[in-house]
């Protein structure tokens, strides 16, 4: 082993150390290693970061045959070879207790960098997307206690989570308009109405601040590991450089609006707000990324989630949020503006199920694939209609090889005149006349917005009981009609036969989902609720 280094120590054998390694591994190791270089010899050329990863698994199996203790760096380098390969690290909490020791370990030394370095290498691992995003299923929403202790467990990330403002937010003005600063970074996609409300109030002055849009400066918002420095220290020159760039903002407003719980809260909760009112909007992926573990909510005033079941999850995922300087949390639904989808449809929809968005592993296209194949087994008019741009398959090995499975299977459907992909589109109204009924077949949403324009659209809604929320505020379940949900491809079969048997019948189903989507989500709806939070119903003029 001399003389190979990948900035990773590996001991000597402590009986021989001219041994060669594969003699020195015990059977079971012997063999999880050969497996891995088959792997490898296929997949990761030599001199490749993937080829560096196999090196560690071996030197890991190594430590474990002469029974030592695991260094942290081989553990994160073997659960980043795993990773790598698509698969979840069987001893990934391991690994990220190791490395939220050392970062423990570098803060009591004073070294706030040094601590940095590994808090960020912890979060690398624990939120990596292979864990949470690109499989059906994650450790963070099947058990989020166990799953977040070995870094909610760690020193530094209480000192991450003891930020406190120094003064309260000052009550809304009288007498002039409200300064409101709406705040994200390069994703306004849910903003539009919100700032088309608030731009034409008579009172409250907007100001709109995308912090991807400043070329000199964006590159401050994608380094977490200075952020965790920063905030581990009390003061770095990184800090000041966001203190310049936000301090003016948060100066001229009374009201801060941060869509997005990631980069921006983040820095935003860096520096001390001042008497000004934070308030920070929650969708659903920055929950299953390390974004939220750092922000510092004490510094938020109001905490904005799109569902119930979002904030049951992360009431469990942040003790921030259970301590006594919590911030205020409700419950607003997107901004929506439905009735524009209520078109008439031909009666060849009735047959057509929609599937809008397919891009990313948690949408499971192959859930619905298998709805339609059961359909067609019973009555070959039915077909899916995919609406959305194709998946990108460079994401990782798992999403890879998802996206594989599911392109075999529509292939072959497609074949057989089943399926049609339609590709992205600026007109989703005019996508959905053609589509009768409309299905939601994810594992993870916070809303589904295309489910809800959907419904309103007048396709008849059938709606997977998202098995990521199964046990968080009650999920589909809570936040639709109890006859949209359904537990399994069987039952979702069984309800579209039902719902779809006349077309009278399918037409009067989907009027009524139509109706209901319309009085419960629609613009004017949202928009009373946030009005009440953000500038107060007193000063409401709509």
């Amino acid at each position: 082993m001399a003389g190979v280094s990948y900035g990773i120590r590996a001991e000597p054998h402590r009986d021989d150390p001219t041994r060669k390694e594969n003699d020195m591994l015990t059977p079971a190791p012997r063999r999880a290693w050969v497996a891995t270089k088959r792997r490898l010899r296929t997949v990761a050329p030599p001199g490749t970061a993937r080829h560096r990863a196999g090196t560690a698994v071996r030197r890991y199996a190594l430590h474990l045959a002469s029974g030592w203790r695991a260094d942290a760096r081989l553990l994160l380098a073997a659960a980043g070879a795993d990773l790598a390969a698509g698969q979840l690290p069987r001893r990934l909490p391991e690994a990220v207790r190791a490395a939220t020791e050392r970062a423990d370990t570098r803060l009591r030394g004073g070294d706030a960098p040094g601590a940095a370095v590994w808090l960020a290498r912890a979060g690398s691992m624990a939120f990596h997307r292979v864990v949470h995003f690109d499989r059906l299923s994650s450790p963070l929403a099947e058990s989020p206690t166990e799953f977040l202790a070995p870094l909610h467990d760690s020193d530094a990330v209480r000192v991450l989570n003891a930020r406190a403002r120094r003064e309260p937010a000052a009550p809304a003005p009288s007498g002039r308009p409200l300064r409101l600063l709406i705040a994200t970074r390069g994703n306004a996609n849910f903003l539009s109405e919100i700032r088309r409300h608030y731009e034409a109030h008579g009172r409250v002055d907007v100001r709109y601040l995308d912090l991807a849009a400043d070329p000199a400066r964006a590159h401050l918002t994608r380094d977490s590991t200075r952020m965790i420095a920063h905030i581990l220290a009390g003061d770095s020159a990184y800090g000041r450089a966001v203190e310049d760039w936000l301090r003016p903002h948060l100066d001229w407003a009374d009201t801060v609006f941060v869509d997005w719980c990631a980069a921006p809260a983040v820095m935003f909760t860096m520096i001390d707000p001042g008497p000004t009112r934070i308030v920070v909007r929650l969708h659903s992926f920055e929950l299953f990324t390390i974004w939220p573990q750092l922000v510092g909510f004490a510094r938020v005033d109001d905490l904005v989630f799109v569902s119930e079941h979002m904030r049951s999850l992360a009431v469990a995922a942040l003790p921030q949020l259970s301590a006594a300087t919590a911030p205020r949390t409700c419950v607003i639904p997107n901004a929506m503006r439905l009735r524009g989808f209520a078109r008439p449809k031909p009666p060849e929809a009735r047959f057509t199920l929609g599937l809008v968005g397919y891009d990313a592993v948690a949408k499971d296209a192959r859930w619905a694939v298998e709805v339609l194949r059961l359909l067609r087994s019973r009555d070959d008019r039915y077909r899916l209609r995919i609406v959305g741009g194709a998946p990108d398959l460079g994401l990782s090995a798992a999403a890879r090889a998802y996206h594989q499975r599911l392109g075999h299977d529509l292939v072959e459907l497609e074949r057989q005149g089943a399926v049609s992909r339609t590709g992205r589109t600026e007109d989703v109204p005019a996508a959905l006349t053609g589509i009768g009924v409309i299905v939601s077949s994810s594992v993870r949403e916070s809303f589904h917005c295309a489910l809800v324009e959907g419904a309103a659209s007048g396709a008849v809604p059938v709606v997977r009981d998202w098995p990521f929320f199964a046990g968080h505020g009650g999920g589909a379940r809570a936040l639709f009609p109890s006859d949209w949900v359904v537990n399994s491809p069987a039952e979702a079969a069984e309800l579209i036969i039902e719902q779809t048997a006349t077309e009278e019948r399918w037409r009067r189903a989907g009027a009524a989902a139509s109706s209901h989507a319309i009085a419960t989500w629609d613009w004017p709806v949202t928009r009373s609720l946030l009005d009440d939070l953000l500038i107060g119903a007193a000063t409401a003029d709509g």
